[in-house]
């Protein structure tokens, strides 16, 4: 069963809100964030069972915690993740961002939906049961995300409509495919039907002007995609709650920090979108967002708003966001409202400790030996055709947006290769679903690879092979580990594996701790930095280059994607 505390009868909680009787919990002579009007308030907090049901008062409990010197605040919700792209299963990820004070979190599973279809999908519903946070997962829009790759599944509204009413859905998940929605896709249009007056999530980068109206016209509310403060504005002019996005790649948070004022914090939302337990070790979660928006200049009221009451209220979340009678008690007890530093933190009034996580149920993993890619020879990297004139993916850092560019790379016997001294590498998609074997090349520029090979199933959004290299046999050593690993990560040279971790479960997750996968992305870091890549996160950078709903160019195992005209290159 979930370990989590029940809901009291509503006549204890009554009782206990009017301290007639003792509270089942009170956290004593700590200062209460006051969301509604920017104050400080110093208050005991009564928790009856998972409910707050006493404030700005005094109270006596069964339990008392005593917090005096230290500020509560509600507990932070992540609007918009693919907890897949943590690389660790919904339990870990749960004991590794929790403590943080992350009580909520909205996910879309589409990462193991793309591999195994709508088991996946199951898998996260019956996972979320079990955790201390409250995990929501909205049913995955865009499996695949369009015509233009080869999946491992595709769901059409018919196989999510079953899944809408459960108690942990909340919504369809993120539209990638809005030339779908503009040119009213059978398909598309289905899903969105069936989600008429629910939650909608959005995802339309650069999508401006009247096509960006008759998008929101098609029911959908959040949007996480906005890269410049002027293209957030345009869309929360037009109803959409914005979602400051701060990844592990993707970083809006500079950019969209204008926006977060306190007349704006009530449609702005903080979301995550992918982060890995690397990045969270080194800099923080939803707390690291926290501290920067702050450190920026944002108002206090301004940003925990945009944490945890604004997000509530954008997903329809009425009973958290508040430290309030009534709402669940999600808290986080800090420091200081500047460093954010969670000392204690309540989900659903259980106190996030190790004994609590240790006390949890689980399930079963799904979609083990999930990599049946062919075994690849070094000549089919080669990239042939007679004109000088080729396309090249431009990396901007920090930004999953892409960059279309020309360069002359002249054949020579019928290959046109790597040019390190331009810094042009080759890449390839290699299918891995065991559908058709399909295997495209191209180039990229920005890894600043100088020699060797560095190869992921991490591959959003179909989670075939991707692979960048100086050198072809190394890339073939690459791409060939992964199917021995089970999927993951991997870095070559010489033919040498230098680091490796093993994501057996769907080619996306490990089945071992958080602290474990950390240390295998520090080794797996400093292996392909040895190789003379200079990108802070190459592997979900690399990712991120096959992903044909993010303009401006992509590669899948079909080719070179033009996202802009919506096609694969000739």
């Amino acid at each position: 069963m979930p370990h989590i505390a029940p809901q009291a009868p509503l006549s204890d909680r009554i009782a206990q809100g009017r301290g007639e009787v003792p509270a089942d919990l009170v956290l004593k002579g700590g200062r209460v964030f006051d969301l509604i009007t920017g104050d400080l308030v110093e208050t005991d907090v009564a928790i009856c069972g998972d409910t707050i049901v006493g404030v700005f008062g005094t109270y006596a409990g069964k339990r008392e915690i005593d917090v005096s010197g230290q500020i509560l605040v509600p507990g932070f919700i992540d609007t918009h993740l693919h907890i897949e792209s943590s690389l660790v299963t919904p339990f870990e990820f749960d004991r590794c961002v929790t403590p943080r004070g992350v009580t909520t979190a909205i996910c879309d599973p589409h990462e193991i939906a793309n591999v195994c279809g709508i088991k996946g999908v199951e898998y996260f519903l019956a996972a979320s049961l079990h955790c201390l946070m409250d995990i929501r997962v909205q049913l995955s829009s865009c499996v695949p995300s369009t015509h233009m790759e080869t999946a491992g599944a595709r769901l059409e509204a018919a196989d999510l409509l079953p899944l809408r009413d459960h108690p942990r859905g909340i919504g369809l998940a993120e539209v990638m495919n809005f030339p779908g929605v503009l040119m009213q896709d059978a398909g598309m249009m289905a899903k969105l039907e069936g989600w008429q007056g629910r939650h909608i999530d959005g995802h339309a980068p650069l999508l401006r002007g009247n096509e960006l109206n008759g998008y929101i016209s098609a029911g959908i509310r959040t949007e996480h995609e906005a890269t410049t403060a002027e293209e957030g504005l345009e869309k929360l002019r037009k109803g959409m709650r914005v979602l400051i996005r701060e990844g592990s790649v993707s970083k809006d948070l500079d950019a969209l920090t204008p926006l977060l004022t306190e007349r704006h914090a009530p449609y702005l939302c903080l979301c995550t979108d992918d982060r890995n337990p690397l990045d969270i070790a080194e800099h923080g979660h939803l707390d690291y967002m926290i501290r920067r928006l702050m450190a920026r200049g944002c108002s206090p009221l301004a940003v925990y708003r945009a944490a945890s009451l604004s997000a509530a209220e954008a997903f329809g979340l009425k009973d958290r966001g508040l430290i309030a009678p009534g709402k669940r008690a999600d808290i986080a007890v800090i420091g200081s409202l500047e460093a954010c530093d969670a000392r204690l933190v309540l989900a659903g009034g259980v106190l996030a400790d190790a004994a609590a996580f240790a006390a949890r149920g689980t399930v079963d993993p799904v979609a083990r030996q999930s990599v049946k890619a062919r075994a690849v020879r070094p000549l089919d990297f080669r990239t042939g055709g007679n004109r000088a004139e080729t396309p090249v993916i431009g990396i901007l850092p920090g930004k999953i947006i892409t960059e279309h560019l020309t360069f002359d790379i002249a054949p020579e016997d019928g290959d046109k290769r790597p040019d390190l001294a331009r810094d042009l590498v080759k890449i390839a998609v290699i299918e891995r679903h065991g559908v058709n074997g399909n295997l495209a090349t191209g180039f990229v520029k920005g890894f600043g690879l100088q020699r060797g090979a560095i190869a992921s199933t991490v591959c959003h959004d179909h989670h075939n092979i991707a692979v960048v290299g100086a050198d072809y046999a190394d890339m073939a050593r690459a791409a060939n580990r992964l199917g021995e690993i089970e999927g993951g990560f991997v870095v070559v040279a010489g033919g040498e594996v230098l680091a490796e971790l093993a994501l057996p479960v769907a080619g996306l997750m490990s089945l071992e701790p958080f602290e474990a996968v950390r240390d295998a992305l520090i080794a797996l870091r400093a292996a392909a930095r040895g190789l003379g890549v200079e990108l802070e996160e190459p592997f979900l950078q690399l990712a991120f280059l096959c992903l044909p709903v993010i303009p401006h160019l992509k590669i899948t195992d079909l080719g070179m994607v033009d996202v802009d005209r919506f096609e694969v290159m000739a």
